[in-house]
């Protein structure tokens, strides 16, 4: 039976999208906001921006103090946070429905009258904050940089992806109050922004709220540029290796895939899934289960939209055993799947995994607003909630082995080697 959750959408006349789901069924208002700004909007030398301004959107507006946002929200039984990625930026809150124009008016405060908060006290403060995240989640974390090391050996320099969102901190250090102020009048604007409301309250009360709060600011947002020329499959395999003390050698071993929101991708992301994804999938059924090469195994696919999306395996490598054997062996399954393709048990089983994972997702009111949200702002489909497994019911076996063959072979691999730190070395992180 299709999915019919009813959503309702309108472009206010400064180019805020608003979507609204009505759901009577919870008591609490999602308020979701997609701004079209992350970390591949950013250029050389201005890198780490975007997350910057995650922070940055905290500690004040032109009619807020710093930190009241959180406070005057909790205060009232909300929960809050935002996120920072290549494609977007994104905030959101869930409160009781009587605070949902609250909530409205903290964010209108602040999209659209953030700068006089951004001093230099403010910007010096939070450049030390997201140098603090950088150290908790990068430098001393386990595999901390896995990431960076994968965007920076698939994607090429100068490309989008390169970099991760947290950015270079030579930059944030470099960076102007000027420099800051421009990025933001750059990007932050209803032209470049969705707004996405779920929960108690009809379409119409959605509607006119955001009319109210959002409605008289400016289209200020430049215009955003196309995105950059489809990246073809590696045509060889390419490596680094870093040392560390970690708890075991992991390999992180990916590929380019095409463009989100596309059959291929869609095929490619199955394949991955019948490949590592799950208990059952091929590469965990022989590394782990049958040669124990392997504690574990895990396969994912993340859509992207400036030409490229990017798939990889990560192989959490047993005690004893020589990395480039368990590599082997996925090498060996990969060539496998490319030829021959998924059985029906086991598309049968990533079909089945996808629509969990998917029924499980919407049924959450928050993750529902997040889903609705993301693939209007990104694709301009504001009804993908409802149509998504639907479309993938579609994808072929046929396809499926198509993509692996395409994108998936040994030759189009990038491998990421995070290896334990041999007796009497050094750590070179």
């Amino acid at each position: 039976m299709p999915l019919n959750y009813q959503i309702a959408e309108r472009t206010l006349t400064n180019g805020l999208r608003v979507i609204v789901n009505e759901d009577r069924s919870i008591t609490t208002v999602t308020v979701n906001l997609w701004v079209g700004v992350g970390s591949r909007h950013e250029v050389a030398g201005r890198t780490g921006f975007a997350h910057l301004f995650e922070h940055l959107m905290f500690q004040g507006s032109e009619n807020v103090a710093s930190g009241e946002h959180f406070s005057e929200l909790m205060a009232r039984g909300g929960r809050l946070n935002a996120t920072t990625w290549f494609d977007r930026t994104n905030y959101f809150e869930t409160v009781p429905r009587g605070a949902y124009e609250l909530a409205l008016w903290l964010e209108a405060d602040r999209h659209g009258r953030l700068l006089p908060a951004v001093t230099q006290a403010n910007l010096d403060n939070q450049r030390d904050v997201v140098k603090e995240e950088k150290r908790q989640r990068y430098d001393n974390q386990p595999y901390g940089f896995a990431l960076p090391d994968m965007y920076a050996l698939v994607f090429p320099e100068g490309h989008p992806y390169h970099h991760p969102t947290i950015g270079s901190m030579e930059d944030l250090d470099r960076a102007s109050l000027q420099d800051v102020h421009a990025f933001f009048e750059r990007y932050y604007g209803p032209n470049n922004t969705t707004l996405t409301l779920v929960g108690d309250l009809t379409a119409e009360e959605g509607f006119a709220a955001a009319e109210t709060y959002f409605g008289q600011l400016p289209p200020s947002a430049a215009a955003g540029r196309a995105p950059v020329p489809a990246l073809p499959p590696l045509s060889h395999p390419l490596r680094f290796e870093r040392r560390s003390d970690v708890p075991s050698d992991r390999l992180f071993v990916a590929f380019r895939l095409p463009v989100d929101d596309t059959d291929e991708f869609y095929a490619a992301s199955a394949a991955l899934d019948a490949l590592a994804g799950m208990a059952s999938s091929r590469t965990y059924r022989r590394l782990v289960r049958r040669e124990q090469l392997a504690n574990s195994v895990q396969g994912m696919a993340w859509g992207l939209v400036d030409g490229v999306s990017l798939g990889f395996v990560s192989v959490d490598v047993a005690d004893g055993v020589d990395p480039d054997a368990a590599e082997d062996v996925l090498c060996e399954e990969l060539e496998r799947f490319a030829e021959e393709g998924p059985t029906d048990v086991e598309m049968e089983a990533v079909m089945a995994q996808s629509e969990r994972a998917w029924l499980h997702a919407l049924a959450a009111a928050d993750e529902r607003a997040d889903i609705i949200c993301g693939h209007a702002a990104l694709h301009g489909d504001a009804q993908h909630a409802n149509t998504f497994l639907d479309r993938l019911s579609t994808i072929t076996s046929d396809q499926v082995r198509a993509a692996a063959a395409a994108y998936l072979q040994p030759a189009n691999r990038a491998v990421v080697a995070y290896l334990k730190t041999e007796t009497g070395e050094g750590d070179p992180a």
